[in-house]
């Protein structure tokens, strides 16, 4: 593994600890505790600060997630890779913002945790996929019903943020399942009122550190596995074009070097979204 991955890894770690995220047993009730980031903001500006001074090796636009990182990180290397004046669309509108008005973007830096949307698993792998060369950072945001989306584009072989768009929910890709997520992350009783006939649980074997155990949820177990949920916000990448929304989908929520790892996987039949899997 190159140095720099290295020192970045050890750096996210401890970005990790500042904003409440713990090594192997996080939850994202912690890191979402707003106190806690809101007590560390300056512990954090400095680590940025830090990584403002690694250099990003080339190997790193092929796959849109190790760019991310490094843009998301890395205040001179951002600033290289907008093409300015960026288009900004609200409402139609076209607005542009030029370099000297641009604020840094470290998206979910300061979170330490991301959310994804998939398809299924085979769509997971198009993370990998070195050819993909246009990416989309959605932020959604539930309580204003819309979602910034940062379009990226691979041009001669660098990322580059080339336009921010603002639309509504009902606009994306994701517009049906987005609603339901929000319920489902704001209420137990919802959560138990749209469960699968069969909720099949996998995660660690607490005997065995190297093992998987599985199982199945029912209703009245569901409290104890039930997760905490990112409700005002959270993120998403599309990878390539947009996909036509299906009927079924993955919410992956990683941490970004603190061990937090979930997948809950949503089925929907009859225009009805529910719960059919839950990994951590």
């Amino acid at each position: 593994m190159r140095r720099y991955f290295v020192v970045l890894a050890a750096a996210l770690l401890v970005l990790a600890s500042c904003v409440g995220g713990k090594s192997g047993s996080a939850t994202t009730e912690e890191v979402t505790d707003s106190a806690t980031v809101n007590d560390s903001l300056t512990a954090v500006d400095s680590l940025l600060a830090e990584l403002d001074n690694l250099p990003m090796p080339k190997a790193a636009d092929e796959l849109f997630d190790d760019f991310l990182f490094n843009f998301a990180a890395n205040r001179k290397l951002q600033m290289e890779r907008i093409i300015f004046p960026l288009r900004m669309v609200i409402d139609n509108k076209v607005e542009t913002v030029d370099r000297k008005k641009w604020q840094m973007e470290h998206f979910f830096m300061r979170q330490g945790y991301y959310t994804e949307l998939f398809d299924s698993e085979r769509h997971m792998e198009i993370v990998k996929d070195t050819s993909v060369n246009q990416a989309v950072v959605e932020k959604i945001f539930f309580d204003s019903h819309t979602v910034c989306q940062y379009d990226f584009r691979r041009l001669k072989g660098a990322w580059m943020l080339v336009e921010v768009r603002t639309i509504p929910i009902e606009q994306s890709s994701n517009a049906s399942f987005l609603p339901f997520y929000y319920q489902f992350a704001s209420s137990t009783e919802f959560q138990t009122k749209h469960l699968g006939n069969t909720v099949t649980f996998v995660g660690p074997d607490p005997d065995d550190d190297f093992a998987t155990m599985e199982g199945e949820i029912t209703p009245d177990t569901w409290e104890a596995f039930a997760p905490q949920l990112p409700q005002k916000m959270i993120y998403n990448i599309i990878y390539g074009e947009p996909r036509k929304e299906g009927n079924r989908k993955l919410f992956v929520l990683r941490g970004i070097a603190n061990g937090l790892e979930l997948e809950m996987t949503f089925s929907r039949s009859n225009g009805n979204w529910r719960l059919t899997k839950l990994s951590t």
